[in-house]
C-alpha cells in the first residue's frame, strides 16, 4: 500500500463505540487517550473487530488500564503468535490527566469508562470518560426526551 492509501484507510474512522454507556450513565467529562496496542492487534482494529460494551478503566500504580475490551484476532494476521483477545491494555494519557481521573473516581464516586475508539492520523485513540450512574427513573426520561424530538423533526420535515 502507497501512503495516500493508508491515509484514507486511516481518516478519523470508528472503529468502535460503546452505546450502553451513553444509556447507563451521565457523561460528565470526556478525555482521549493513546493505546498501546501490539501488532495483531493494529490489523484486527483496521478489520473493525473491535467491542468495548463490558469494558471499563482501572488505575493501578498512576497508570490507566482499559480492561475488559475484546479484540478479536485475524487468523491470517496472528499465525506466529498466541493471540489474547481480552488482554488489559495500557492507555496513554497526561500524568496530570490520570491523576484529575484518578482524584475523581476516589473522592467523588465517578466511574470511567470508554466511549470509542477511533483513527486519529494513524494511530488509535480511545475516548473516556468520568460518568455517574443513571437510575432507571432518569433512563426512561433521556428516552422519552429523545423520543419527543424524534417525533418534533418528524412534525417539521412534513410541514
Amino acid at each position: 500500500m502507497n501512503k495516500a492509501t493508508v491515509k484514507k484507510l486511516h481518516q478519523g474512522g470508528t472503529i468502535a463505540q460503546n452505546r450502553r454507556a451513553r444509556h447507563d450513565y451521565f457523561i460528565e467529562e470526556k478525555f482521549e487517550a493513546g493505546m498501546s496496542l501490539l501488532g495483531w492487534e493494529v490489523k484486527s482494529l483496521r478489520a473493525g473487530k473491535m467491542n468495548l460494551s463490558e469494558s471499563y478503566v482501572i488505575f493501578k500504580n498512576g497508570e490507566a488500564f482499559l480492561f475488559g475490551s475484546q479484540i478479536m484476532p485475524l487468523l491470517s494476521a496472528s499465525t506466529h503468535v498466541v493471540p489474547e483477545a481480552n488482554r488489559t491494555r495500557k492507555l496513554l494519557l497526561s500524568r496530570r490527566e490520570i491523576e484529575k481521573l484518578i482524584g475523581a473516581v476516589n473522592q467523588k464516586g465517578y466511574s470511567c469508562v470508554p466511549l470509542a475508539c477511533y483513527w486519529k492520523g494513524a494511530l488509535v485513540k480511545c475516548e473516556i470518560a468520568l460518568v455517574k450512574g443513571k437510575q432507571l427513573h432518569d433512563k426512561r426520561a433521556t428516552e422519552k426526551d429523545r423520543d419527543w424530538s424524534r417525533e418534533k423533526q418528524r412534525v417539521f420535515r412534513t410541514a
